[in-house]
């Protein structure tokens, strides 16, 4: 029980260098969403490499976008069990966007084009070569960090921990499907996609299944809300991308359905999440200790 708890004890916290790079990084996701959610017909010009769809630019702007949410709630919580939820998602995340870089290599605008052209794709570079050594290395000093995680305060119920875990699945699935074999799985997806496109949609993807994994894994409101909330902020984004280029989406196609199924049902599961989330009852039931 929580009241029979031994005094002293020590939680284990978030390092002062994850929370820095956290709050780097969603400085860094706003500023790649920008070209993407904003400019989306003028990829050309303001992105790293030329987007010849404006939704499937808007859906990645979308995802940078909500990873803001995801990053900054993460620099934010000083116990860690509460935001590593965060951690992995995003270092895979970078990892497969790096080789989807560097297989692609050749459609991206290293030498032609304007000065700010030629900016961007090497500050794009430069990016998703260092934040991964980084986050290896912030995370094995994270992993040195004494204590203990706090106790499951406000539980999934386990009708909601299987939704969660189906969500990863059909995340996860899919991203490694367009990850792997873009040309393929394009045929499924609800709008045209080019080996790059759909294998930096597959990353995104790949990394959001895995932080529904992680989620149902902690299966704690309190551990999870932070994904919960940034998945909402996605679909939301999501929405309005599908308000402005919605023309390139065959409705009435049954991609087009389940794509459209698929983002209610993270939005239904996200609400419960964050809601739930932020239950004051949780708080009311966390033990009190000290923080690393």
């Amino acid at each position: 029980m929580i009241g029979e708890m031994p005094s002293g004890l020590v939680y284990r916290g978030s390092t002062t260098g994850i929370r820095r790079f956290f709050y780097v990084a969603s400085f860094l996701v706003f500023a790649a969403g920008v070209p993407l959610f904003l400019g989306s017909t003028q990829t050309g010009r303001y992105f790293a490499w030329t987007i010849k769809s404006p939704l499937t630019a808007a859906f990645l702007g979308a995802n940078y976008w909500a990873a803001i949410v995801l990053e900054a709630l993460a620099a934010r919580q000083r116990v860690w069990a509460r935001a590593r939820v965060a951690f992995v998602p995003v270092l895979v995340f970078t990892l497969a966007t790096l080789v989807v870089t560097l297989v692609h290599l050749d459609r991206f605008h290293l030498h032609g084009g304007a000065f700010v052209t030629r900016l961007s794709t090497w500050l794009w570079l430069a990016i998703y070569v260092a934040v991964p050594p980084a986050m290896i290395l912030l995370g094995a000093l994270q992993l040195r960090v004494a204590g203990v995680d706090p106790p499951r305060s406000h539980p999934f119920p386990p009708l909601f921990r299987c939704a969660v875990a189906a969500q990863a699945l059909v995340l996860t699935g899919l991203g490694a499907a367009l990850l792997i074999a873009p040309v393929s799985t394009a045929s499924i997806w609800p709008w045209a996609l080019t080996p790059l496109t759909g294998r930096a949609i597959g990353a995104w993807l790949f990394g959001m299944g895995l932080g529904a994994a992680q989620a149902a894994r902690e299966a704690d409101f309190q551990r999870a809300r932070i994904a919960f909330v940034s998945f909402g902020v996605a679909v939301i984004l999501q929405f309005v991308a599908l308000a402005r280029y919605g023309g390139e989406l065959d409705w009435s196609s049954v991609s087009g359905v389940a794509y459209l199924a698929v983002l209610l049902g993270v939005l239904v599961l996200s609400s419960f999440g964050s809601i739930d989330g932020r239950s004051p009852a949780a708080f009311s039931r966390a033990p009190r200790a000290k923080i690393t």
